[in-house]
Protein backbone atom coordinates (compact mmCIF):
# COMPACT_ATOMS: atom_id res chain seq x y z
CA UNK A 1 0.00 0.00 0.00
CA UNK A 2 1.17 3.68 -0.95
CA UNK A 3 0.20 7.03 0.69
CA UNK A 4 -1.07 10.08 -0.98
CA UNK A 5 -1.56 13.11 2.09
CA UNK A 6 -3.94 16.06 0.65
CA UNK A 7 -5.22 19.33 2.10
CA UNK A 8 -8.90 20.03 2.41
CA UNK A 9 -10.11 24.08 2.67
CA UNK A 10 -8.71 24.02 6.78
CA UNK A 11 -5.75 23.50 6.18
CA UNK A 12 -4.81 27.11 5.08
CA UNK A 13 -5.96 27.88 8.74
CA UNK A 14 -1.78 26.90 9.36
CA UNK A 15 -0.41 29.42 7.84
CA UNK A 16 2.34 30.83 7.86
CA UNK A 17 3.90 27.47 9.51
CA UNK A 18 2.75 26.12 6.35
CA UNK A 19 4.44 28.83 3.99
CA UNK A 20 7.54 26.43 4.11
CA UNK A 21 6.37 23.33 4.84
CA UNK A 22 3.33 20.78 3.96
CA UNK A 23 0.68 20.40 6.34
CA UNK A 24 1.74 16.82 7.01
CA UNK A 25 5.56 18.03 8.01
CA UNK A 26 4.00 19.81 10.81
CA UNK A 27 5.41 18.14 14.69
CA UNK A 28 2.78 17.47 17.04
CA UNK A 29 4.11 15.33 20.13
CA UNK A 30 7.36 13.50 18.83
CA UNK A 31 6.84 13.10 15.35
CA UNK A 32 5.33 14.75 12.33
CA UNK A 33 2.24 13.66 10.93
CA UNK A 34 3.51 12.24 8.41
CA UNK A 35 5.92 10.02 10.33
CA UNK A 36 2.93 8.93 12.57
CA UNK A 37 0.94 7.78 9.96
CA UNK A 38 4.33 5.81 8.12
CA UNK A 39 4.41 4.32 11.66
CA UNK A 40 1.24 3.16 12.01
CA UNK A 41 0.59 1.79 7.95
CA UNK A 42 3.99 1.19 6.99
CA UNK A 43 3.22 2.05 3.53
CA UNK A 44 5.86 1.41 0.08
CA UNK A 45 6.30 4.65 -0.62
CA UNK A 46 4.53 8.40 0.69
CA UNK A 47 3.50 11.05 -1.74
CA UNK A 48 1.53 13.88 -1.06
CA UNK A 49 -0.15 16.91 -3.16
CA UNK A 50 1.50 20.43 -2.17
CA UNK A 51 2.20 23.83 -3.10
CA UNK A 52 3.91 24.11 -6.42
CA UNK A 53 7.14 25.95 -4.98
CA UNK A 54 7.62 23.45 -2.28
CA UNK A 55 7.63 20.52 -4.56
CA UNK A 56 11.41 20.76 -4.91
CA UNK A 57 12.11 20.72 -0.89
CA UNK A 58 9.29 18.13 -0.13
CA UNK A 59 10.08 15.96 -3.08
CA UNK A 60 7.82 13.02 -3.03
CA UNK A 61 7.76 10.10 -5.46
CA UNK A 62 5.06 10.09 -8.64
CA UNK A 63 2.64 7.64 -7.23
CA UNK A 64 2.88 3.92 -8.83
CA UNK A 65 0.19 2.63 -11.10
CA UNK A 66 0.60 -0.83 -10.16
CA UNK A 67 -1.07 -1.14 -6.06
CA UNK A 68 -3.82 1.18 -5.13
CA UNK A 69 -3.07 3.89 -2.73
CA UNK A 70 -4.50 5.48 0.39
CA UNK A 71 -5.14 8.99 0.13
CA UNK A 72 -5.34 10.93 3.57
CA UNK A 73 -6.18 14.29 4.69
CA UNK A 74 -2.94 15.93 6.12
CA UNK A 75 -5.42 17.28 9.26
CA UNK A 76 -6.21 13.65 10.57
CA UNK A 77 -4.07 12.29 13.19
CA UNK A 78 -4.15 8.49 13.35
CA UNK A 79 -5.33 6.45 16.29
CA UNK A 80 -6.56 3.13 16.29
CA UNK A 81 -9.76 3.11 15.72
CA UNK A 82 -9.36 5.45 12.60
CA UNK A 83 -6.62 3.08 11.41
CA UNK A 84 -9.09 -0.11 11.46
CA UNK A 85 -11.77 1.75 9.65
CA UNK A 86 -9.59 2.69 6.99
CA UNK A 87 -7.52 -0.73 6.85
CA UNK A 88 -11.38 -2.01 6.05
CA UNK A 89 -11.52 0.13 2.79
CA UNK A 90 -12.02 -1.48 -0.70
CA UNK A 91 -10.59 0.23 -3.55
CA UNK A 92 -13.50 3.26 -4.58
CA UNK A 93 -14.23 3.91 -0.70
CA UNK A 94 -14.28 7.09 1.01
CA UNK A 95 -14.16 7.46 4.83
CA UNK A 96 -16.36 10.49 5.93
CA UNK A 97 -16.97 12.32 9.29
CA UNK A 98 -19.63 14.63 8.45
CA UNK A 99 -18.76 16.01 5.37
CA UNK A 100 -15.43 15.74 5.84
CA UNK A 101 -13.19 13.86 4.03
CA UNK A 102 -10.51 11.56 5.94
CA UNK A 103 -9.44 9.03 3.39
CA UNK A 104 -10.11 7.34 0.79
CA UNK A 105 -9.19 3.70 -1.33
CA UNK A 106 -8.21 4.82 -4.80
CA UNK A 107 -6.22 2.49 -7.59
CA UNK A 108 -2.89 3.14 -8.79
CA UNK A 109 -4.48 4.30 -12.68
CA UNK A 110 -6.44 7.00 -10.92
CA UNK A 111 -4.41 8.26 -8.24
CA UNK A 112 -2.25 9.21 -10.55
CA UNK A 113 -4.35 10.86 -12.81
CA UNK A 114 -5.24 13.17 -9.79
CA UNK A 115 -1.97 13.50 -8.68
CA UNK A 116 -0.63 15.01 -11.73
CA UNK A 117 -3.44 17.61 -11.84
CA UNK A 118 -2.90 17.93 -8.18
CA UNK A 119 -6.69 17.26 -7.70
CA UNK A 120 -8.30 15.03 -4.89
CA UNK A 121 -9.93 11.71 -5.75
CA UNK A 122 -13.77 12.02 -6.12
CA UNK A 123 -15.09 8.73 -5.16
CA UNK A 124 -18.85 7.36 -4.86
CA UNK A 125 -18.74 4.96 -2.31
CA UNK A 126 -19.25 7.01 0.45
CA UNK A 127 -18.84 5.65 4.30
CA UNK A 128 -19.56 7.16 7.46
CA UNK A 129 -17.02 7.43 10.42
CA UNK A 130 -18.83 7.16 13.95
CA UNK A 131 -15.92 7.77 15.94
CA UNK A 132 -14.94 11.72 15.78
CA UNK A 133 -11.52 11.68 14.15
CA UNK A 134 -8.73 13.29 15.98
CA UNK A 135 -8.68 16.13 13.75
CA UNK A 136 -6.49 19.80 13.75
CA UNK A 137 -7.94 22.66 12.57
CA UNK A 138 -6.64 25.62 14.28
CA UNK A 139 -3.11 26.28 15.90
CA UNK A 140 -4.37 25.82 19.46
CA UNK A 141 -5.35 21.94 18.65
CA UNK A 142 -1.31 21.22 18.30
CA UNK A 143 -1.09 22.87 21.54
CA UNK A 144 -4.16 20.94 23.37
CA UNK A 145 -3.45 17.60 21.76
CA UNK A 146 0.45 18.13 21.99
CA UNK A 147 0.84 16.27 25.54
CA UNK A 148 -1.53 13.27 24.63
CA UNK A 149 0.30 12.67 21.35
CA UNK A 150 3.66 12.46 22.98
CA UNK A 151 2.44 9.99 25.37
CA UNK A 152 0.95 8.05 22.17
CA UNK A 153 4.44 8.32 20.09
CA UNK A 154 6.04 7.11 22.65
CA UNK A 155 4.32 4.09 22.33
CA UNK A 156 5.31 4.08 18.42
CA UNK A 157 8.24 3.70 19.45
CA UNK A 158 7.79 1.11 22.01
CA UNK A 159 10.12 2.38 23.76
CA UNK A 160 11.04 1.52 27.88
CA UNK A 161 11.47 3.68 30.86
CA UNK A 162 14.96 4.05 31.84
CA UNK A 163 16.18 1.98 34.38
CA UNK A 164 16.62 4.09 37.93
CA UNK A 165 20.44 2.66 38.07
CA UNK A 166 21.37 4.07 34.84
CA UNK A 167 20.65 7.97 36.06
CA UNK A 168 23.13 9.74 38.20
CA UNK A 169 22.53 9.95 42.00
CA UNK A 170 22.22 13.55 41.76
CA UNK A 171 19.33 13.40 39.61
CA UNK A 172 15.72 13.66 41.14
CA UNK A 173 13.04 12.20 39.13
CA UNK A 174 9.34 10.91 40.14
CA UNK A 175 7.40 8.05 38.81
CA UNK A 176 10.12 7.11 36.59
CA UNK A 177 8.53 4.68 34.55
CA UNK A 178 6.82 7.06 33.07
CA UNK A 179 10.55 8.38 32.29
CA UNK A 180 12.21 7.65 28.53
CA UNK A 181 15.94 8.83 28.03
CA UNK A 182 18.15 7.45 24.73
CA UNK A 183 21.30 5.65 25.59
CA UNK A 184 23.15 8.80 23.67
CA UNK A 185 21.61 10.97 25.98
CA UNK A 186 23.22 13.49 28.76
CA UNK A 187 21.52 14.32 31.41
CA UNK A 188 23.73 16.47 33.92
CA UNK A 189 23.85 16.23 38.02
CA UNK A 190 21.15 18.47 39.48
CA UNK A 191 18.27 18.05 37.09
CA UNK A 192 15.21 16.91 38.26
CA UNK A 193 12.72 15.07 36.44
CA UNK A 194 8.44 14.79 37.01
CA UNK A 195 6.56 12.33 35.23
CA UNK A 196 3.88 11.83 37.29
CA UNK A 197 1.33 13.70 35.23
CA UNK A 198 2.81 12.64 32.03
CA UNK A 199 5.78 10.83 30.43
CA UNK A 200 9.21 12.40 29.87
CA UNK A 201 10.66 11.58 26.60
CA UNK A 202 14.69 12.33 25.60
CA UNK A 203 15.67 11.81 22.50
CA UNK A 204 19.47 10.62 21.29
CA UNK A 205 22.06 12.92 21.63
CA UNK A 206 19.93 15.12 23.88
CA UNK A 207 21.42 17.19 26.86
CA UNK A 208 20.19 18.40 29.64
CA UNK A 209 22.32 20.70 31.79
CA UNK A 210 22.16 21.16 35.51
CA UNK A 211 19.70 22.69 37.61
CA UNK A 212 16.97 21.95 34.75
CA UNK A 213 13.01 21.16 35.73
CA UNK A 214 10.98 19.12 33.67
CA UNK A 215 7.65 18.50 34.05
CA UNK A 216 5.54 16.32 31.67
CA UNK A 217 4.10 15.46 29.70
CA UNK A 218 7.16 16.61 27.46
CA UNK A 219 9.64 15.79 24.74
CA UNK A 220 12.79 16.44 24.18
CA UNK A 221 13.96 15.48 20.82
CA UNK A 222 16.78 14.31 19.55
CA UNK A 223 20.53 16.69 19.05
CA UNK A 224 18.30 19.30 21.50
CA UNK A 225 20.12 21.24 24.32
CA UNK A 226 18.59 22.23 27.48
CA UNK A 227 20.19 24.86 29.38
CA UNK A 228 20.66 25.02 32.62
CA UNK A 229 18.11 25.99 35.08
CA UNK A 230 15.44 25.40 32.55
CA UNK A 231 12.02 25.30 33.53
CA UNK A 232 9.81 22.93 30.84
CA UNK A 233 6.25 21.86 31.35
CA UNK A 234 2.93 20.64 29.99
CA UNK A 235 2.56 19.60 26.72
CA UNK A 236 5.92 20.56 25.59
CA UNK A 237 8.09 19.39 22.41
CA UNK A 238 11.09 20.63 21.56
CA UNK A 239 12.10 19.64 18.49
CA UNK A 240 14.89 18.20 17.50
CA UNK A 241 18.25 20.19 17.10
CA UNK A 242 17.13 22.76 19.59
CA UNK A 243 17.94 24.95 22.27
CA UNK A 244 15.79 25.97 25.28
CA UNK A 245 16.27 27.84 28.52
CA UNK A 246 14.15 29.97 30.79
CA UNK A 247 10.22 29.46 31.29
CA UNK A 248 8.64 27.17 28.71
CA UNK A 249 4.62 25.97 28.89
CA UNK A 250 2.61 24.09 26.46
CA UNK A 251 4.94 25.00 22.96
CA UNK A 252 6.05 23.39 19.68
CA UNK A 253 9.27 24.04 18.51
CA UNK A 254 10.10 22.39 15.69
CA UNK A 255 14.19 22.03 14.07
CA UNK A 256 16.90 24.19 15.24
CA UNK A 257 15.15 26.50 16.79
CA UNK A 258 16.77 28.99 19.77
CA UNK A 259 15.12 30.26 23.03
CA UNK A 260 18.92 30.13 24.44
CA UNK A 261 18.47 32.95 27.46
CA UNK A 262 15.69 33.70 30.14
CA UNK A 263 12.07 34.65 29.32
CA UNK A 264 8.77 33.02 29.17
CA UNK A 265 7.06 31.03 25.73
CA UNK A 266 3.46 29.80 26.28
CA UNK A 267 0.92 27.71 24.62
CA UNK A 268 3.35 29.26 21.51
CA UNK A 269 4.24 27.62 18.19
CA UNK A 270 7.53 27.87 16.50
CA UNK A 271 8.98 27.23 13.46
CA UNK A 272 12.18 26.00 12.03
CA UNK A 273 15.53 28.60 12.72
CA UNK A 274 13.54 30.78 14.73
CA UNK A 275 15.89 32.82 17.63
CA UNK A 276 14.16 34.31 21.09
CA UNK A 277 16.86 36.64 22.03
CA UNK A 278 17.39 36.84 26.16
CA UNK A 279 14.44 38.30 27.93
CA UNK A 280 11.65 37.41 25.33
CA UNK A 281 8.51 37.43 26.82
CA UNK A 282 5.08 35.78 24.99
CA UNK A 283 1.99 37.23 26.82
CA UNK A 284 -0.62 34.04 26.64
CA UNK A 285 -3.48 35.02 28.40
CA UNK A 286 -5.82 38.64 28.14
CA UNK A 287 -5.40 40.35 31.27
CA UNK A 288 -9.51 40.55 32.13
CA UNK A 289 -8.89 36.12 31.02
CA UNK A 290 -11.32 36.97 28.39
CA UNK A 291 -10.92 35.13 24.63
CA UNK A 292 -8.50 35.98 22.43
CA UNK A 293 -8.84 37.03 18.90
CA UNK A 294 -6.53 36.34 16.46
CA UNK A 295 -5.91 37.39 12.75
CA UNK A 296 -6.44 35.27 9.99
CA UNK A 297 -2.93 35.03 8.13
CA UNK A 298 -4.81 35.39 4.50
CA UNK A 299 -7.57 38.16 4.89
CA UNK A 300 -6.13 39.37 8.53
CA UNK A 301 -9.16 39.56 9.84
CA UNK A 302 -9.58 39.21 13.72
CA UNK A 303 -11.92 36.91 15.21
CA UNK A 304 -12.53 35.52 18.59
CA UNK A 305 -11.70 32.31 19.93
CA UNK A 306 -13.07 30.45 22.84
CA UNK A 307 -10.15 29.73 24.17
CA UNK A 308 -8.22 31.33 27.11
CA UNK A 309 -4.55 30.70 26.68
CA UNK A 310 -2.78 30.81 23.57
CA UNK A 311 0.39 32.79 22.76
CA UNK A 312 2.17 33.07 19.39
CA UNK A 313 3.04 31.57 16.65
CA UNK A 314 6.45 32.05 14.54
CA UNK A 315 6.97 31.60 10.98
CA UNK A 316 10.53 30.01 10.28
CA UNK A 317 13.60 32.55 10.81
CA UNK A 318 11.81 34.78 12.97
CA UNK A 319 13.65 36.44 15.30
CA UNK A 320 13.47 38.98 18.66
CA UNK A 321 15.54 41.19 20.18
CA UNK A 322 16.49 41.34 23.79
CA UNK A 323 13.39 41.76 26.09
CA UNK A 324 10.99 41.83 23.39
CA UNK A 325 7.15 41.40 23.87
CA UNK A 326 4.81 39.31 22.30
CA UNK A 327 1.34 40.36 22.71
CA UNK A 328 -1.17 37.61 23.16
CA UNK A 329 -2.52 35.76 19.81
CA UNK A 330 -0.21 37.26 17.18
CA UNK A 331 0.56 35.84 14.47
CA UNK A 332 4.59 36.43 13.02
CA UNK A 333 5.31 35.46 9.12
CA UNK A 334 8.27 34.14 7.81
CA UNK A 335 11.82 35.63 8.07
CA UNK A 336 9.78 38.69 10.47
CA UNK A 337 12.45 40.55 12.66
CA UNK A 338 10.84 42.08 15.92
CA UNK A 339 13.27 44.81 17.65
CA UNK A 340 10.46 47.19 19.28
CA UNK A 341 10.21 47.90 22.45
CA UNK A 342 6.23 48.12 22.94
CA UNK A 343 4.03 45.44 22.51
CA UNK A 344 3.89 43.77 19.11
CA UNK A 345 0.22 44.10 16.29
CA UNK A 346 -1.57 40.54 16.29
CA UNK A 347 0.13 39.98 12.41
CA UNK A 348 3.45 40.69 11.24
CA UNK A 349 3.89 40.07 7.76
CA UNK A 350 6.89 37.90 6.07
CA UNK A 351 9.94 39.57 5.78
CA UNK A 352 8.97 42.77 8.24
CA UNK A 353 11.68 44.59 9.79
CA UNK A 354 9.78 45.63 13.16
CA UNK A 355 11.19 48.61 15.03
CA UNK A 356 9.72 51.76 17.48
CA UNK A 357 10.08 53.42 14.06
CA UNK A 358 7.36 51.20 12.28
CA UNK A 359 7.69 48.26 10.01
CA UNK A 360 10.02 48.15 6.96
CA UNK A 361 10.80 45.68 4.00
CA UNK A 362 13.24 43.03 5.27
CA UNK A 363 15.64 43.43 1.86
CA UNK A 364 15.61 39.72 0.62
CA UNK A 365 19.80 39.42 -0.21
CA UNK A 366 20.13 40.73 3.58
CA UNK A 367 17.97 37.87 4.85
CA UNK A 368 19.59 35.13 2.58
CA UNK A 369 22.97 36.18 3.97
CA UNK A 370 21.61 35.64 7.68
CA UNK A 371 19.64 32.46 6.78
CA UNK A 372 22.94 31.66 5.54
CA UNK A 373 25.12 32.51 8.28
CA UNK A 374 22.36 31.09 10.85
CA UNK A 375 22.43 27.76 8.82
CA UNK A 376 26.25 27.42 8.42
CA UNK A 377 26.44 27.30 12.63
CA UNK A 378 24.80 24.21 12.39
CA UNK A 379 26.23 22.45 9.74
CA UNK A 380 23.24 22.98 7.17
CA UNK A 381 23.58 24.68 4.12
CA UNK A 382 21.52 26.87 2.62
CA UNK A 383 20.76 25.25 -1.07
CA UNK A 384 19.16 26.96 -4.09
CA UNK A 385 15.92 25.26 -4.09
CA UNK A 386 15.60 26.64 -0.39
CA UNK A 387 16.38 30.07 -1.42
CA UNK A 388 14.22 29.98 -4.21
CA UNK A 389 11.15 28.47 -2.01
CA UNK A 390 12.15 31.75 0.39
CA UNK A 391 11.99 34.38 -2.54
CA UNK A 392 8.88 33.03 -4.03
CA UNK A 393 7.07 33.70 -0.12
CA UNK A 394 8.83 37.47 -0.18
CA UNK A 395 7.61 38.21 -3.77
CA UNK A 396 4.32 37.38 -2.76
Amino acid sequence: MQLCFFDDESASNFLPLTLTRPTDDLRIGIFTIREKWEKWLKPSQTSRITKPYLSKLFHTPSINETSDCLWINSRCIPKKSIIDSIIKLKTGDALYYGNILIACRVSGKESINNYQKSKIPTVQNQISLKEEPTLITYYWDLLSLNGPQIKQDIKLKRLHPIKTNKLNNSIVTVNSENIFIADTAEIEPGVTIFADKGPVYIGAGAVIESGSVLRGPLAICDHSKIISNARISDGTTIGPVCKAAGEINNCIFHSYSNKSHDGFAGNSIFGQWCNLAAGTITSNLKSNYGHFRVPHWQNGSLSERKVQFFGTVFGDFTKTAIQTRINVGTICGVNTNILTTDFTPKKIPSFTWLTDNGAAKYDFEKASEAMQAMMARRNVELTVDYKEMMKIIYDS
